[in-house]
């Protein structure tokens, strides 16, 4: 197997233009535009989490993601049975199982697959019947990589977020480390690779070249920076990261 993919993949996160709009309660700005003009600037695809308190995202916006996105469109969710049903009904591309607490300001950490086993692999067959990928967005962990794929996921989602608030450059080191021999381990147990969150312009280069990465899911630097290029350019500016950084 070759060291990497040569075709890392972005796709954009655009809870957050649902979350301006949710601020002012009115109809802009629109998250199916801002999707819209992702795609036509090189993103491969969109992702959202629809939230069991729908503090940004909303049921309609989904279902006018799924009628609009050309790509992979990518739902994070829960695994209450509200947002099963939901996503049923949706078919996605794919499908991202997240922990999710009410009070959380964002997702914080990975899906313990190992107490949710059960659960997880019980609702795995169902995705699969509509042929929807699942995604299992965890710790880069051993132990959770083997316990992703024995549940029958397709992917894991490796958690960038403790590498991206690392502050020192040995904690850095240590915590890229980890990602890429997660990684490594994933691609020889035969469970493909996506990773995400807390990525941005700095920092995402330095993880691009993971054993058989596949995709990954950026959103809130990508829409920050937007507010001062716009969205095009920042979604094509974060293309070019991805491009010209893989070896």
């Amino acid at each position: 197997m070759s060291e990497v993919e040569s075709n890392v993949q972005l796709c954009v996160n655009v809870d957050h233009i649902a979350t301006l709009r949710q601020a002012r309660g009115h109809d802009e700005p629109d998250p199916i535009k801002g999707a819209i003009i992702c795609e036509e600037n090189g993103a491969a695809g969109i992702t959202v989490h629809l939230r069991e308190d729908r503090r940004h995202i909303q049921d309609n916006d989904v279902f006018a993601l799924r009628d609009v996105v050309k790509g992979k469109f990518n739902l994070e969710m829960s695994l209450s049975d509200e947002i099963l049903q939901i996503a049923l009904r949706v078919k996605p591309d794919q499908v991202t199982l997240v922990p999710e607490k009410r009070h959380e300001i964002t997702t914080e950490g990975g899906l313990d697959v190992e107490s949710q086993f059960k659960k997880i692999s019980d609702v795995i067959p169902l995705f699969h019947r509509e042929n929807i990928l699942v995604s299992l967005f965890i710790e880069p962990e051993k132990n959770m990589i083997q316990l992703s794929r024995d549940t029958g996921a397709d992917f894991i989602e490796l958690h960038t977020g403790t590498y991206c608030d690392a502050k020192v450059h040995s904690l850095i080191e240590n915590e890229k480390n980890r990602l890429y021999k997660a990684a490594e381990f994933a691609a020889s147990i035969g469970i493909r690779v996506n990773a995400g969150h807390g990525l941005n312009y700095v920092n995402t280069q330095d993880i691009v070249n993971m054993i058989g990465l596949e995709e990954l899911n950026i959103g809130h630097s990508i829409i920050s920076r937007s507010i001062f290029t716009g969205l095009a350019t920042a979604v094509q500016e974060m293309v070019k990261i991805i491009n010209d950084n893989i070896k």
